[in-house]
């Protein structure tokens, strides 16, 4: 899928919709992918900051969807585990990025070339408007080069 019509179709799902979450830029190749979070009266917590749950939902299919669109179908890549520590109250709009290199791809085709699978940690600060960190959230994503994929390598020209 082209990456304006995935900005555009994720910016109208209804769980992104309601909470508040926004992507503001994904680039052509999805190596790259900015996403915030605006707060709302009805994606606040109970004392007037975000909702943690929005704070971690922002963060949430990121990383795997970046990882497969750049390994290809040859690959398993499935969200693992994740989890968030709450450094302080936040308020207006805070966002966060994702960013892949060739050596994070390569890191990874290296770790799953014999077909073991790879749980690789990925981390996002979430900032606010003042660039003052939020909240720190780390994601596990698991990693396998299918089975079909090993026993047939696609021959380079």
């Amino acid at each position: 899928m082209k990456a304006s019509t995935f900005r555009h179709g994720i910016n109208l799902w209804p769980p992104f919709l309601m909470a508040g979450i926004h992507v503001t830029a994904i680039r052509p190749d999805y190596r790259h992918v900015r996403v915030e979070l605006r707060q709302r009266p009805w994606n606040m917590n109970y004392v007037g900051t975000h909702f943690g749950g929005s704070l971690f939902a922002m963060t949430d299919p990121f990383w795997m969807l970046c990882l497969l669109h750049n390994l290809g179908r040859d690959y398993y890549v499935w969200d693992k585990a994740g989890d968030i520590e709450f450094v302080k109250p936040g308020k207006g709009v805070v966002a966060t990025e994702f960013r892949l290199d060739d050596a994070l791809l390569d890191e990874v085709r290296a770790a799953t070339a014999s077909g073991e699978k790879y749980l690789r940690w990925f981390e996002n600060d979430i900032l606010d408007a003042q660039g003052e960190v939020v909240a720190r959230v780390r994601k596990q994503v698991y990693v396998r080069l299918k089975p079909e994929a090993r026993a047939n390598p696609k021959q380079e020209p």
